[in-house]
C-alpha cells in the first residue's frame, strides 16, 4: 500500500510539472498568459506617521520620470502626453504614454494609461502596451504594439495604507508575449528574445526595486 501511494504521489507529481510546461510552451508561442505579483510593505510606529508617508508614496507612485534615478541597474522611464510628447508632470493622467527601456538596450516598450484612481488611503494606476504615440500621425493609423508584451497584459502600481502598515505592489494580469498576429508587426522574435530572456531574469530585481521605494525602503540617487 504504501508503494502504491509513493506512486501515486509521483504520477501527480509528474503530472503537475507536465502541465507547467505545457503552460510555458504556450506562453512562449504567444498563446497563454501569465500573471505576476510583487509586493513590500513597511510598518511605522503611529498612524500619523504612517499617514504622513503615505502621502510621500503617492507622490512616487504617480512621477514615474523619478522611478529612472533608482540606484543600481534599472530602466529608464519616461513619461509622454497623449499627444505624444515628453512631459515632466509629476502625476499620471489617463491617456498618457510611457516609454520604457530595460538597461543595456536602446529598444523602445511603449504603455499607455488606461485608469488613475486615488483615494483616502489607495491609490493606484494601469497600464497597458501600446503603440509608439506619434504626434503627427493618425490616432487610426498603428505600426503595432511596441513593448514585448500583447496589448492584453496590464500592470497595476498600486500602494495602501492599512493603520501603520504601508504596502506597495507591482500586479501584471495577462502577460503573453507579443509574437504572433498583426500587432507584433517586425519584433517578433525581439519581442520573444526579450520576454524569455533579458525579462524574466530581470524583472524581479525591476519591480521588487520599485514597490520597495513606494514604502520608503529604497530612495532615488
Amino acid at each position: 500500500m504504501k508503494h502504491i501511494l509513493y506512486w501515486t504521489e509521483d504520477i501527480m507529481g509528474i503530472s503537475d510539472l507536465f502541465d507547467k510546461l505545457k503552460k510555458e510552451w504556450e506562453v512562449l508561442k504567444g498563446n497563454d498568459a501569465k500573471d505576476k505579483f510583487f509586493y513590500n510593505e513597511n510598518t511605522y510606529p503611529d498612524e500619523a506617521t504612517a499617514r504622513r508617508e503615505f502621502a510621500r508614496s503617492k507622490q512616487k507612485l504617480f512621477d514615474v520620470n523619478r522611478w529612472s534615478k533608482l540606484p543600481g541597474i534599472n530602466s529608464t522611464f519616461q513619461l509622454f502626453d497623449s499627444s505624444g510628447h515628453p512631459s515632466e508632470a509629476t502625476k499620471v493622467q489617463v491617456g498618457d504614454f510611457m516609454q520604457i527601456i530595460l538597461p543595456a538596450t536602446t529598444i523602445e516598450n511603449w504603455v499607455t494609461v488606461v485608469e488613475v484612481t486615488e483615494e483616502e488611503n489607495a491609490a493606484q494606476f494601469i497600464v497597458r502596451p501600446s503603440p509608439k504615440p506619434e504626434p503627427q500621425r493618425n490616432p487610426d493609423e498603428s505600426d503595432g504594439v511596441k513593448h514585448f508584451f500583447s496589448s492584453e497584459a496590464t500592470s497595476t502600481f498600486r500602494i495602501l495604507r492599512d493603520g501603520t502598515k504601508l504596502m506597495g505592489f507591482e500586479i501584471g494580469r495577462d502577460e503573453a508575449i507579443n509574437n504572433s498576429g498583426e500587432e507584433t508587426q517586425n519584433r517578433t522574435l525581439l519581442n520573444t528574445l526579450i520576454s524569455e530572456g533579458g525579462w524574466a531574469g530581470f524583472q524581479d530585481l525591476q519591480w521588487n526595486k520599485i514597490t520597495r521605494y513606494y514604502v520608503h525602503l529604497e530612495e532615488v540617487e
